[in-house]
């Protein structure tokens, strides 16, 4: 009896993919189907049958079985001319269905062996499988594939055709539109692909906008962005928000770039409007993470991991904000959880920023230097330069123009300043970072300010200025670690006793037994 090909098309319309992959065990041993005679019927079956198992997240089994499929594949004419020769010489007729060329697309075949390669970061693998696709024929999914992984291998100019490609397919491929901003081509390039091209200015009134220029917007909100002409691109998505109010997207990267720029409040704002629309929101919920940290939020902080490990523990944005969660008791836990979401997804910058900060509170700067420096190669914005150059003075010249030119840009960039403050008291220029951060203390009342202030004054023996700048701090944010733990020590300091000696035996012992109300519920 043979085993029907259509029942195992329906299981996998219908998700059952463990059903799907039993059948398919079924389908490929049938002995109705021989190796020798029917190859082309094999060539089908192996491939639902690796279908199954990659819906099922099976990827080496599926390569494995689809590579088997493309072997049948290739024979099948073979047996087809031997059949036709041997019916030609006995002078029979024969009907099409005699003999049969196999069902299966070849080339879609091989872009889902790509995809399984993908999918276990085989990323040369998958380009090796997509290139013996030819061009032309070649879909939206293959292209979109294709540009990614020409991207990753830093291979710009295909990577950029692809993605064109893919936008003459289908103008509202999202992730190819943010590609090419960010592979540095220019908002008016992308226009042209897209339909009902405006003006040569690029930016049409508002007011009229219709169907495809808020499209046109977009593109250029992101092409800012990418060029880190950050309230260009806040100025274009805050203009897009009006036109469609509570959109989730255009929320979550106008907090992604307030976070970039040090506009922690109105990033924190936008954050939690995103979690009131939709509290199921995983994407940047990592960013979020690290600003509660920043305004000392544990109540907060502990919630969101808590809501984001029930959500999808799967995804990457979840293990790093476990790791801003578990910093400040475990270091090493901490530095756990920011590989683990690296091993998931070894491009999520977040990722590489945390482990980069945590070597540095762990005094290795050289392993912090090579986190930065990942994080620079996937984006390099204000975050992924912090430290990056710190190991020696040309790179810190380079960091030096980096924030000098993005604070030109945008005078109110806050985390500009604070990283230039630190070049200028890591080359002994104290005077400068305190003008620098003073200016900055008219316009904004920060408490990274203020501590940042107190640092650089207890630096140079001022201490009465010090304990000043810290003592404001905690007034704007009594929660702040840093602005607590340096106080701390000041005072111990203006007391003749070294803040570094270490603590009294019993006064340990009480702290172990109460324990921080923060941490008492963790997770």
């Amino acid at each position: 009896m043979d085993i029907p090909k259509d029942q195992m098309s329906t299981l996998l319309d219908c998700g059952l993919f463990n059903s799907a992959q039993i059948l398919g065990c079924f389908l490929v041993s049938s002995s109705s189907v021989s190796n020798d005679s029917t190859p082309h019927l094999k060539a089908e079956n192996l491939a639902l049958y690796g279908d199954a198992l990659l819906r099922d997240k099976e990827y080496r089994r599926a390569i494995h079985v689809y590579k088997q499929a493309l072997q049948y594949h290739k024979i099948a004419p073979k047996v087809n001319a031997t059949i036709r020769s041997s019916l030609s010489a006995s002078n029979r007729s024969s009907s099409p269905n005699s003999f049969n060329v196999s069902a299966i697309n070849e080339n879609e075949v091989k872009f889902k062996i790509a995809t399984c390669h993908c999918a276990i970061n085989e990323n040369r693998a998958a380009l090796a499988e997509m290139e013996a696709i030819p061009s032309k024929s070649r879909n939206l999914q293959m292209n979109l594939l294709m540009g990614k992984l020409y991207r990753w291998s830093k291979h710009i100019r295909p990577a950029i055709a692809c993605y064109k490609e893919c936008l003459r397919h289908c103008p509202y491929v999202f992730e190819a539109i943010i590609s090419l901003a960010e592979l540095g081509v220019q908002a008016k390039d992308i226009f042209s692909l897209l339909p009902q091209t405006p003006n040569r200015s690029g930016r049409p009134p508002f007011d009229q906008f219709d169907s495809s220029r808020w499209l046109h917007r977009y593109v250029e909100a992101q092409c800012c962005i990418a060029s880190n002409d950050y309230k260009g691109g806040l100025e274009l998505f805050s203009e897009l928000l009006q036109r469609f109010p509570n959109n989730v997207h255009i929320l979550l990267e106008m907090a992604k770039v307030e976070a970039i720029i040090g506009k922690n409040d109105e990033a924190i704002t936008n954050f939690e409007k995103v979690r009131s629309i939709d509290p199921y929101v995983v994407t940047y919920m990592d960013e979020y993470a690290m600003l509660l940290k920043l305004k000392s939020d544990p109540l907060k902080l502990n919630k969101l991991v808590h809501d984001l490990l029930t959500i999808d523990p799967a995804r990457p944005e979840v293990y790093v904000a476990l790791s801003v969660l578990c910093e400040r008791k475990d270091e090493r836990a901490a530095l756990a959880n920011a590989d683990k979401s690296i091993k998931i997804d070894e491009r999520h910058l977040p990722g590489y920023i945390v482990k980069g900060n945590l070597f540095l509170s762990m005094n290795q700067p050289d392993a912090a230097v090579v986190a930065f420096r990942s994080a620079q190669e996937l984006r390099p914005d204000l975050r992924s330069y912090q430290d990056v150059y710190a190991s020696s003075s040309s790179g810190r010249e380079k960091a030096k123009k980096f924030y000098e030119s993005a604070l030109r840009l945008e005078p109110g960039y806050l985390g500009a300043a604070l990283a230039l403050a630190e070049l200028h008291v890591m080359e002994g220029r104290n005077n400068e970072a305190v003008t620098l951060l003073e200016r900055y203390l008219k316009d904004w009342a920060d408490d990274s300010l203020h501590v940042k202030l107190a640092q650089v004054f207890a630096a140079t023996n001022m201490m009465q200025d010090s304990l000043s700048h810290y003592q404001a701090a905690l007034r704007i944010n009594p929660l702040n670690e840093a602005a607590k733990k340096g106080l701390e020590r000041l005072e111990k300091q203006m007391k003749g006793v070294d803040p570094d000696a270490p603590e009294e035996e019993e006064d340990n012992d009480g702290d172990d037994a109460d324990g921080d109300p923060e941490d008492a519920d963790l997770l």
